[in-house]
């Protein structure tokens, strides 16, 4: 368990290393975090660090009486720590606190929704044969025997809805951070369209 902030996926581009080697890599914006409330086992029966980001200028009224003093953020996250004792309410961290250049990172986002798609698109199936007859194109083919068990197994793969889940990519590298700017660049692809949420924690 480790804390993390929360962001917006701004998108991908490319920078070149000291070494000339050229790097596709994720922008993430991260916008200073307030902390809006801390867990602790006695009360909530459980540790943990509640962030708020992405400062409003109007919120319903029981949004603002949780947050009383607090600025009005609309984006509200927790992480699970150990301990509590080095935060406190109203404590802001921004992206110089937490990640450096070199850092591995774990990141959470919720991935593309894709609709309704088939075996092939969905789980990588091979097609059958386009010519001598063959009607078999891009269909599932056998999903299991007739009389034994005469049933079709549970989670057997097939056509469905694809995409729109909760996905962690785990151990990234972190290529670039600029706290000017509140960016945070790391390698590869991130789960989600432009402007999705993502949380960035330390892996």
């Amino acid at each position: 368990m480790s804390i993390g902030l929360i962001g917006r996926k701004v998108g991908m581009t490319q920078v070149f290393q000291d070494d000339g080697t050229m790097v596709a890599v994720s922008v993430v914006a991260i916008q200073p975090n307030t902390v809006t409330r801390l867990r602790t086992p006695e009360r909530d029966g459980y540790t943990a660090v509640q962030f708020g980001t992405e400062v409003v200028d109007k919120l319903s009224k029981p949004e603002t009486g949780q947050l009383k003093d607090l600025p009005k953020v609309k984006t509200i996250r927790e992480f699970r720590v150990d301990s509590v004792d080095d935060y406190q309410v109203g404590q802001k961290l921004v992206l110089g606190d937490l990640f450096a250049a070199g850092d591995d990172v774990d990141v959470t986002g919720v991935s593309k929704g894709k609709g309704t798609a088939g075996v092939i698109k969905r789980h990588n199936f091979r097609r059958g044969p386009k010519t001598h007859g063959s009607d078999h194109h891009r269909a599932p083919g056998s999903i299991g025997p007739g009389t034994t068990p005469g049933r079709v197994y549970r989670g057997l793969r097939m056509a469905g809805h694809m995409g729109d889940e909760r996905v962690t990519v785990k151990k990234v590298r972190v290529i670039r951070t600029d706290p000017e700017r509140n960016l945070l660049l790391v390698k590869g692809t991130l789960p989600g369209a432009r402007g999705a949420l993502i949380l960035v924690k330390k892996a």
